[in-house]
């Protein structure tokens, strides 16, 4: 298949595993790319990593976009250095939380909400923007199947990610009619550092790696508004959303 050269790249949380692992495919084919993310000197060693790997300019832009009081203006800007228009524009950034901590502490469950969902919100309704403008352009967020159906282990989190995923499936109908598209991918259990306290057993596990080339496969030619990664996910989902509530409430998911 041939490759498609040149792409302008916005990367929103390029310092995560799977956001670096991303970028740097798009690195490999010569693209432009934006990658944005909160501690300056990593930025600008990400930023020389993905030169030499073959990008046609990269540009650091440190930003905490949890916080940023305009995104709409920040992303604005950031289509403007890669010449006033934009080909994909990515979404990583998030937290997990403590979901006991959240259960006891409003700060701690209102930070879950604010990050994962109250400032991707901004940023999605920003890029949907830009993109219907265009008529070109895609936008892929990254959720969670934990928005599948509350558990206990993790609800707080899991509204969160259920609530951007309903966002982004919103956005991809309004785009339809332009030509530019949104999707939400689904995330299972995934080996990055957001997920280091976490014991990983079987084989459920997926690497940064091999889900960065599905994310970079789906920005670039994707149709589907929700896709889960890995796709045996759906399958997964599917089983425990459609457990009897009796039987759910004795697992301890």
């Amino acid at each position: 298949m041939t490759k498609i050269a040149g792409r302008r790249v916005v990367v929103l949380g390029a310092l995560s595993a799977i956001g670096e692992a991303t970028a740097r495919l798009y690195a490999a084919e010569g693209g432009q790319i934006v990658v944005v993310g909160r501690n300056p000197e990593r930025l600008d060693s990400v930023a020389a990593d993905l030169r030499v790997r073959g990008a046609m300019a990269c540009h650091p832009w440190p930003l905490d976009l949890a916080t940023t009081a305009e995104p709409a203006r920040e992303l604005e800007a950031m289509t403007a250095v890669l010449g006033g228009s934009v080909d994909v524009i990515l979404i990583f950034y998030g937290v997990l939380g403590d979901q006991r901590q959240a259960e006891q502490a409003t700060a701690e469950a209102r930070r879950v909400l604010d990050v994962n969902f109250t400032s991707a919100v901004e940023w999605c309704l920003a890029a949907a923007n830009v993109l219907e403008r265009q008529r070109q352009g895609a936008l892929l967020a990254v959720s969670s199947v934990a928005g599948d159906r509350g558990r206990q282990s993790n609800y707080v989190y899991g509204a969160a990610k259920a609530g951007l995923t309903i966002l982004v499936e919103g956005i991809a109908h309004r785009l339809a009619p332009s030509g530019a598209r949104a999707m939400v991918v689904k995330l299972g259990f995934v080996d990055t550092p957001m997920t280091a306290h976490i014991a990983k057993k079987g084989a459920l596990w997926a690497k940064p790696g091999a889900v960065a080339q599905r994310i970079k496969d789906l920005a670039d030619r994707g149709k589907k508004p929700i896709v889960y990664v890995p796709a045996f996910w759906r399958l997964i989902m599917f089983v425990v959303r459609n457990l009897p509530t009796p039987i759910f409430h004795k697992t301890k998911l």
